[in-house]
């Protein structure tokens, strides 16, 4: 028996990736310092990996690990990846090109033609994609977005707003944005906007940490947008925009939850190696931490394995704020252990810190993933009301 339980495709999966994170690991401060440095990573087997996982397998062969074979379209073969990857550095599986959740958008609302754009420029080269929903001062409230999509010249459409926050939206050739067409919540869509377009600006925005993921801020001047790129153009409005938010963040969720348990494993194996002899309470407490741990695993992968069979977040959403609780105290508590000049002698673990609170703001706060437990005020009850 192992983490995965008896699954030996999972658990094949989970051991190659903990092999490759060790080459995140060796980079993870060259990273931090420098996010330039991306493009000197692109060569990690890790890096390659994420590139073209999610890529259905009619555009990119799969992944293969001994007689497994994974495209990386199911939110537990994600969660399981990406785990073991942040357990090396969650900051170089953020900055790893690839189809994130631009690729998740495009399963849920992409046609045969936009699908053929977007994944055979995706698989042909390393390629960054981004997701466009945060704005300023609005956050990430997909009804009070305020960029429009309006008529203009010739049956085009022009883009124009601004966004912030959007990871790698400053390397990105395509970006997924969130757009208003009219009031209501049937009035907003989504554009997948070709970052060489006139009008399309992003600027890498300073951050305490994550520095990797080049979180950026997104101007938008009059962008012009052609019909191929407005995504389920050919669904019903009530099966686009918001429900299509709704969708994406339900399955990618669990990703971000296995992000958050990367960075408490990769602390808890930090503390562990550099205390192999504690003793008494300290000893009690990295053991809990381990159990802790190795509990909320098995929360993320049931979250995952739930929203592949149903769709639907609740669980997610639990696993989610469970995880990044864990990740903060793990990290905290590692401080604690190794002593009170830790972070400054210790420039790995002051990294961890750094990254487990950004954890918490992807894709919403702790808090919105708590109210998402409640009857009510579920994601799945939105999806209901829109279908």
């Amino acid at each position: 028996m192992t983490a995965y339980g008896p699954d030996e495709r999972l658990a094949a999966l989970g051991h190659q990736a903990r092999e490759w994170s060790a080459g995140f690991r060796a980079g993870a401060l060259a990273l931090d310092e420098d996010p330039d440095r991306v493009d000197g990573f692109l060569d990690l087997p890790g890096v390659r990996c994420l590139s073209t996982f999610g890529i259905p397998p009619e555009y990119a062969p799969p992944l293969e690990v001994g007689r497994h074979r994974y495209s990386g379209t199911t939110a537990l073969e994600r969660a399981v990846l990406t785990e073991n990857l942040a357990r090396g550095d969650m900051g170089m599986v953020l900055a790893a090109p690839g189809v994130s959740m631009s690729g998740v958008l495009m399963e849920q609302l992409g046609d045969h033609e936009q699908r053929d754009r977007f994944y055979g420029t995706v698989a042909a080269s390393p390629t960054w994609t981004s997701f466009a929903l945060t704005e300023p001062d609005r956050g990430s409230d997909a009804s009070a977005i305020t960029t429009a999509l309006r008529p203009g010249k010739d049956g085009g459409l022009l883009l124009t707003g601004a966004k912030r926050y959007i990871g790698n939206a400053c390397r990105a050739r395509y970006v997924s944005v969130l757009a208003r067409t009219r009031p209501g919540p049937l009035g907003v869509t989504a554009v997948l906007v070709d970052t060489v377009s006139p009008g399309y600006r992003a600027e890498a925005l300073p951050t305490l940490g994550l520095r990797g993921a080049g979180l950026s801020a997104v101007r938008l001047e009059d962008v012009e947008v052609e019909p191929w790129q407005v995504l389920g153009r050919h669904l019903s409005p009530a099966r686009r925009g918001i429900w299509s938010c709704v969708q994406v963040f339900n399955r990618l969720r669990p990703t971000v939850a296995a992000l958050a348990l990367g960075v408490a494993a990769a602390a808890h194996d930090y503390v562990v190696l550099r205390r192999p002899a504690a003793t008494g309470a300290d000893r009690d407490r990295i053991d809990d931490l381990g159990t802790r741990i190795s509990a909320t695993r098995a929360l993320v992968h049931r979250a995952a394995a739930d929203v592949d069979a149903t769709g639907r977040g609740r669980v997610a959403s639990a696993a989610k704020a469970r995880a990044c609780a864990l990740a903060e105290e793990t990290t905290l508590a590692a401080c604690d252990l190794l002593g009170p000049a830790a972070r400054a002698n210790h420039p790995e673990l002051d990294k961890l810190v750094r990254d487990a609170r950004g954890a918490e703001f992807m894709e919403g706060t702790r808090n919105i993933q708590h109210l998402n437990l409640f009857p009510g005020l579920l994601a799945n009850e939105l999806e209901s009301d829109l279908r």
